[in-house]
């Protein structure tokens, strides 16, 4: 293949990609918008993203199956399709039931999508991260243009335009991958798949990514549907692993779990890209929104520098994959990382200058753009020929680990900002102290008083509260690392 036909591949099947991942975080936006139109409340709305991450994560375990009956142009061309149909079709929905079961269809689809995306850039590429890095500087930037164009359309069109303008989109990148994409397959052929084995997978997780996601409402583990949902992921997950192990006709092959590479890149993704990395991208728009007080549009330009970066120097950590040793790649981005979340994050506050903010955000985007090349390339280590499954669990764990992260976030700024609300009092803390001091210097009822000293007491809970979560995002960097901190002390001593 020639590099013009390379980079057209690679032009494609971003602009799918893309697009599947923007719907991601383009959505969250105008959530509190369709509660009236779609006749809900704020939690029956929550099943519009519920629904879409779990239909994403259930067929991720075919996709070995689907690819060798379809090949990945095939499968990726059917993805953006059923895609693009699913995004018109949420646009005219006129009832919750009818926009989840859209949402459905477009959760399954982003699954083709995202898996066929990257086994077609590994496969055109030589230099896996060289493909990496490629797929890094578009789906970075999707996540970040989110709450800017989500914001723009629902305020000035409304929320059906985050749908519709999947449409023209899908359109064309469905007639360019018609025309353009080769046939390619990765080699493996897949008889049938263990039905049994994927029964059971889905049930937990099905009850895993509702647990997460509805976890906050039923206050956790004091309820009893919290355990009923926790025992139903347990046990079904042991059941599959039971079913897998013991057949011969397996849903996934267990076995690349015995390779050190996959396992350690497994950690890494779980406890830094979903417990903290996750847990970042979805408190930055909060930070911001929330605490704040800026309107979506104008936090999605604040968070872009922040996205740009992740997208320019996950391009430059797939260079230095493929030229140096990924492992001292990925230490210095997690270095970078830790370092730019101790210094800066941690010291994020209501007071915090935009522009300050926003310089201080690009170094984080270095240490998160130069994470995602080298932790794929240490996982294709030596399974180069399984790659399409080495994606899919990535992709899976993913899901799982930024519902832990997104769960773990929420839990966090609700429990520690009531925590820190008891615990400020007047006296002890010297910017109440001189609120107090400057309202009693004007004539203003004393209703009025309180009023303005319990929304600043409120906001420094708040601020306080994220300073505890970024916190809790350099422990779970730090736990993820040390996984491969400990692989290359075994390594020494062999």
């Amino acid at each position: 293949m020639s590099n013009k036909e390379k980079v057209l591949h690679a032009i494609v099947v971003m602009i799918g990609a893309f697009m599947a991942i923007l719907d991601t975080t383009i959505v969250d936006v105008a959530l509190p918008k369709m509660i009236a139109p779609l006749h809900t409340d704020l939690y029956g709305i929550q099943w519009v993203v519920t629904a879409y991450m779990i239909s994403s994560a259930v067929l991720l375990p075919l996709i070995e199956y689907i690819e060798s009956r379809l090949g990945l142009k095939n499968m990726f061309v059917i993805g953006i399709g059923l895609f693009t149909g699913a995004s018109y079709l949420c646009g005219t929905s006129h009832s919750l039931s009818e926009i989840i079961v859209f949402r459905t269809v477009q959760g399954a689809a982003e699954a083709l999508i995202m898996v066929s995306a990257q086994a077609i850039l590994f496969s055109i590429f030589e230099n896996k991260g060289t493909a990496m890095g490629i797929f890094g500087l578009g789906a970075s930037l999707a996540p970040a243009a989110g709450p800017t164009i989500g914001g723009w359309l629902t305020q000035h069109i409304g929320w059906e335009a985050i749908f519709f303008v999947n449409v023209p989109v899908g359109i064309l990148n469905t007639f360019l991958s018609i025309f353009f994409l080769k046939n390619l397959k990765t080699g493996k052929h897949v008889e049938s798949f263990n039905l049994i084995s994927l029964l059971f997978v889905s049930v937990s997780t099905i009850s895993l990514i509702v647990l997460l996601s509805n976890g906050q409402k039923w206050a956790w583990f004091s309820s009893n549907i919290t355990l009923l949902f926790l025992y139903f992921a347990v046990v079904s997950f042991l059941l599959y692993l039971i079913s897998d192990i013991y057949s011969k006709n397996k849903l996934i092959d267990l076995t690349i779990f015995s390779k050190r590479n996959f396992l350690m890149s497994f950690f890494a993704y779980f406890w830094i890209l979903g417990f903290s990395m996750y847990a970042v991208f979805y408190a930055l728009p909060l930070f911001f929104e929330k605490l704040k007080g800026i309107e979506s549009f104008k936090t999605g330009l604040i968070l872009l520098p922040f996205a740009i970066s992740i997208a320019v120097f996950s391009a430059i950590g797939g260079a230095l994959s493929d030229k140096k040793n990924p492992r001292i790649v990925l230490l210095i981005s997690t270095v970078i990382y830790v370092l730019s979340l101790y210094f800066f994050l941690l010291r994020f506050d209501y007071y915090t200058p935009k522009l300050t903010a926003e310089l201080q955000l690009i170094v984080v985007g270095v240490g998160l753009g130069l994470f995602f090349p080298p932790v794929t390339v240490i996982a294709l280590s030596g399974l180069e020929e399984r790659m399409l499954i080495v994606i899919t669990i990535l992709d899976y764990i993913r899901f799982i680990g930024g519902s832990f992260g997104t769960a773990i976030a929420t839990n966090i700024l609700n429990t520690r900002t009531d925590y820190h609300f008891d615990n400020i009092t007047f006296m002890q803390s010297f910017n109440a102290f001189k609120i107090k001091e400057f309202l009693n210097s004007y004539f203003l009822l004393k209703p009025v008083r309180e009023a303005i000293l319990y929304k600043s007491i409120e906001l420094q809970a708040f601020s306080e509260a994220f300073q505890d979560l970024f916190f809790w995002c350099i422990v779970f960097t730090l736990i993820g690392i040390l996984f491969f901190a400990v692989d290359i002390r075994l390594k020494g001593k062999t």
